[in-house]
This record gives C-alpha cells, structure tokens and sequence, in this order.
C-alpha cells in the first residue's frame, strides 16, 4: 500500500485532489477587481432569488458592484436643468464666438428651427396627471330613471385612458420625432431674398490708400465712379467701361483723400491732404475752382447739399461753401468736434427738405447741424433724461448754426459711417469703429435713441437701400474669425440678410449705384469690387393703367 502511495500514480491523484479542492474555495468566494477594488456581480441564469448559506433571515444580503457606472435619468428633472442652463454671454467676446456678421440669414433661420426643434425633443411636455374629481355625495332620494343598469366608461382616475384609440397618437407614428416637432418642420417658412455672394466685377485699383479716415470712393447719379489713387483720381463710366482720368497732382505733390459727386449732375468735389479743395466738371475734365487753403490740415470727409459744399478736416471744423460764388471764404463755419471730422453726410437728395446736416469725429461723437439756424426749447432737458443726446443752445450773440443742434456721445470709437434712412424722415444710422463695433439708429426730431446692434467688427461704411428698406454695412477689424466682410441688415428687425466676403483687407470704401441695385466696396488689398445686393424697385406707376387713355376704350 505505500508502494502505491508513493508511486507515481498516486503522487498525480493526490494532485489532483488538492487542485479541486482550491477550485472549490474559489468558487466560494467573490473575485475581487484588481482595478476598481470590488467584487462584479455575474449574473446568474436562474431568476430565483439568492439564499444565503447560513440560513439566517437576519443577516444582511451583501451586495455586488460592478466595475461600469450606467448613470440613472429617472430622478433628474431635464426640463428643469434645460432651463438653469447659463444662456448668458461672457462680458469679454471670445474669439470662438459666432457674431452676427459670420452668419447669413440662411443659417439663422435654419439654427432657430434647430433649437427648437432640440427644445421639443429633449425637453418633452409633462403629462398631466390625473387628478380625483371632486364628488359630492348625492343626497337619498326617490330615483326617476326607470332603467335598472347604465352603461358608461369608467369614471375611476386609477383606469388607463383611452388614448391608444386615437389614430394621430404617437404609438402610431413612424416618424422619429414628436408630432410638434413635425409641426414645426411642415409648416411654411417666410422665403428670404437670394444674394450672389461672389462680385460680378473686380477692378484693380493700385494705390488705394488703406485709411480709415480717408473717402475715395463715390458714384454719381450719371452712372460714373470716382475714385482716388495717390495722385490721381479716376473715371471709371459703368456702361461703356471706359476708364478716363481727371486731374493728377504732380505739380504740387499732393495726394488726394476725399472724393464726392454733387447730387445731381457731373460736378465733382476733390479734397487733398494739405487741405486744398477742387471742384472739377466730369463732362469736360475741367477744373472749375480751387479753394488752396480751404483748411489747414486734410479733407478726410465732403458732402454735398444741391449747391452747397460741406468738407470736414482734421482741423476738427465743418465749412460750408457756395460753389455758385466766386469768394474763396466758406459762408459758415462749425466747430462741434474735439479731434477730426471723418464722416459727414446731408439729409435727403438735394432738395428743400434737406436741411439737416450730421457729422462724424474721432472724438466718438455724432452731431447734428441745423444751417437754417432753428433751435428747440426744451429738448436739451429730455436729451439728457434720456441718454441719447444732448441738444447744446447757442451762447449770447453767437448764430445758433455755428453749434451742433444735437450731440450724441454714445458711440466708444470714432464715427465715419453715417447714413440717413430715405425711406423715413429723421432717421439716422451711425457706426462705431474697432472699439466700438455697434451701429446705432436714431432719431433726430425727438433726439432718443431708437435702437442698436452689435456687429462684432469695426464698422466702417454705411447706406441705405434705394429699393428696399434694408441697409449695407461694411468692416474691418474684428475681435473674432470674422473679418472684412459686407453685410446686409433689415431694417427695423435687424435680422441679416445676407454676408458677403471676398475682400482681403478692411472695407472702407462703399457706394451705391444710381439704380440703387448695385453696390461697390473697396478696400486696402487694391480691388473694387461690384455686388448685386438689391432688388429692383418696383415701377407700379408704369404697370398701372390710366382711365385717360381713351385709346384702350375703342372696340
């Protein structure tokens, strides 16, 4: 007998003896993760419960964690923790932000169904809970009905409603959202005006100058655009194409910085860095009159009231001159600007009501000019309630038409982009630079504020459509990814219409056609660029028939 325990066959049988034994004890006992430090449950293949050992009811039934974390939604509220959301924006932009300037109104509109659509889903409504009505126990009378039994739906709050009846419930539904969600996808969807987002034209233009403060471009009511390169300007005729140049300063090593047509007809304005003034007939590319000392430093900004000649120097005074006279000393002067005057623009086009005057400076302020010399008692006082403006009174024995009639400080940057609405009088829009990057609206009859918007970018041109009530703005330095782009704004929603980009360089100079469809933009990467941004405008008056015409009558 102890041949054979000590014989290699015993030895393997005792081995594997010991090795069951351990398998055994194993088995009893829960594996524990090396990792997570705890003991995964297995789950088992049969649904009786666990009983320990022991036996004994008493004894707590330990429980077993796995090692993954499967997040329970069942206690939290997501209505709740939509709406405790931080919706509101940092005080300091950041670079990643999306501005209004970087989208369309395409993408605006599609974003907003989105959201909603992301608020349907997410956030479903609540389920109105059924709640016992209120029953008032009848009191025993002698019945009226004759009938032994009635048959009616059940009246208990605890029995589920029949809402699977219903063909439009959303057991029924093979679409993958909620049927407000389908609502709001079916449902028409205002049509937006398509805008060409490429220039149908690019035109060279060496020599352009990349100044904020300077105007070189501007297009005249006989469908010719000016424009100033160095020493030059030049005319470009938009239905011939043909380039022709007006003056060059060669002999007095001058530079032009500022160009403008009058309203109506071919006289056109130039202003020149050492702050002489010229006025030249396009038609003959003669120079009709030249004013050497018209200011002592540069003519960033002109503006024309049919014969009146308004410029705007760094001198920070306005002069106004009557082309029709011979004298070279401006009639009136105004002086309402602490640094440069870079941005005037008249009222109207020309004609009688054209009376008010608004100018732009460095100095972050907006006036208002009044030639006719009118003042308005009391507005002064709600000006300044009201935080829009103020309204300066002419001193004793001076012309009230030598002080601005009102003064806006609001803006944070200097003014150059000005532009009167010629579709409601009195309406004004004005424009912040790097540090300011808001277009502000106003109106001048009640001096208040009517409303804002912050673009995200320097602004640096602004104009009004001929044909639709929107307006055209261009940029330059930006604070996010945005940059040298053109927009196009409705007003009064200020909702985008469209974003135009294609300039390498800040858009500081924009013009319109006389047709109003068409726009110019130029810019310090030495192009001009030609955009249709508007619509044509609808001739009613030609469409519709006259009751005159007799000839339509005969049979």
């Amino acid at each position: 007998m102890s041949g054979l325990k000590h014989s290699p066959f015993g030895k393997r049988l005792r081995a594997s003896h010991q090795e069951q034994d351990q398998e055994s004890h194993r088995r009893g006992r829960p594996r524990v993760n090396r990792i997570f430090g705890v003991a995964p449950s297995t789950p088992s293949l049969d649904s009786r419960p666990n009983t320990s050992d022991s036996g004994d009811p008493e004894s707590p039934t330990q429980r077993d964690y796995g090692d993954r974390f499967v997040p329970s939604r069942d206690a939290g509220d997501i209505r709740t923790s939509f709406h405790l959301m931080d919706e509101s924006a940092p005080s300091t932009p950041s670079k990643n932000r999306i501005i209004p300037t970087e989208s369309d109104a395409l993408k605006e509109q599609a974003n907003a169904i989105f959201t909603s659509i992301l608020h349907t889903e997410v956030t479903p409504p609540r389920p109105v809970s059924p709640t016992r009505p209120a029953t008032n126990t009848p009191l025993p009378s002698t019945p009226t009905r004759r009938r032994l039994f009635a048959y009616n739906s059940p009246s208990n709050p605890a029995t589920p409603t029949r809402r699977l009846d219903a063909p439009t419930d959303e057991a029924y539904s093979m679409s993958p959202v909620r049927a407000e969600s389908r609502l709001l996808l079916e449902s028409p969807r205002r049509q937006l005006r398509s805008v060409c987002k490429t220039p149908y034209r690019v035109l060279d233009a060496p020599e352009l100058a990349d100044d904020f403060y300077l105007n070189l471009v501007d297009w005249s009511s006989t469908n010719v655009l000016g424009v100033g390169l160095g020493l030059c300007v030049y005319l470009w005729t938009a239905h011939t194409a043909v380039v022709s140049k007006l003056c060059e300063l060669t002999d007095s090593n001058d530079t032009i910085s500022s160009v403008s047509w009058v309203q109506k007809g071919t006289t056109l304005a130039v202003g020149t860095l050492s702050g002489s003034l010229r006025i030249y007939d396009a038609n003959t590319l003669q120079l009709q009159r030249t004013y050497q000392q018209a200011h002592t430093q540069r003519i960033g900004a002109l503006s024309w009231n049919s014969h009146v000649l308004s410029s705007g120097s760094r001198d920070r005074t306005v002069h106004h001159r009557d082309v029709r006279e011979a004298t070279v000393r401006p009639f009136k002067r105004c002086q309402g600007h602490r640094q440069e005057v870079c941005g005037l623009r008249w009222s109207g086009d020309g004609g009688p009501q054209s009376a008010m005057l608004a100018s732009g400076g460095n100095d972050n302020k907006v006036c208002i000019w009044d030639l006719r010399g009118s003042k308005r008692p009391g507005l002064g006082s709600q000006g300044r309630n009201a935080g829009a403006g103020t309204s300066a009174s002419a001193s004793a024995g001076e012309d009230a038409g030598d002080v601005p009639l009102l003064k806006f400080h609001e803006h944070t940057a200097a003014v150059k982009a000005l532009a009167w609405d010629p579709h409601v009088p009195g309406i004004l829009a004005t424009g912040g630079g790097t540090a300011d990057k808001h277009i502000r609206f106003w109106n001048v009859s009640t001096g208040q504020k009517l409303n804002e918007l912050d673009t995200g970018s320097q602004v640096c041109n602004l104009t009004w459509s001929l044909t639709s009530h929107e307006l055209v703005s261009t940029h330059g330095f930006s604070s996010t990814t945005a940059q040298n782009q053109i927009c196009i704004w409705k007003y009064p929603s200020l909702d985008m219409v469209a974003s135009l980009t294609g300039h390498t360089h800040r858009v500081l100079y924009l013009a319109m056609s006389p047709d109003g469809e068409t726009i110019v933009t130029g810019a310090g990467d030495e192009t001009l660029r030609f955009w249709n941004a508007f619509p044509k405008k609808d001739n009613h008056e030609a469409k519709r028939e006259s009751r005159l015409d007799y000839g339509r009558l005969i049979r």
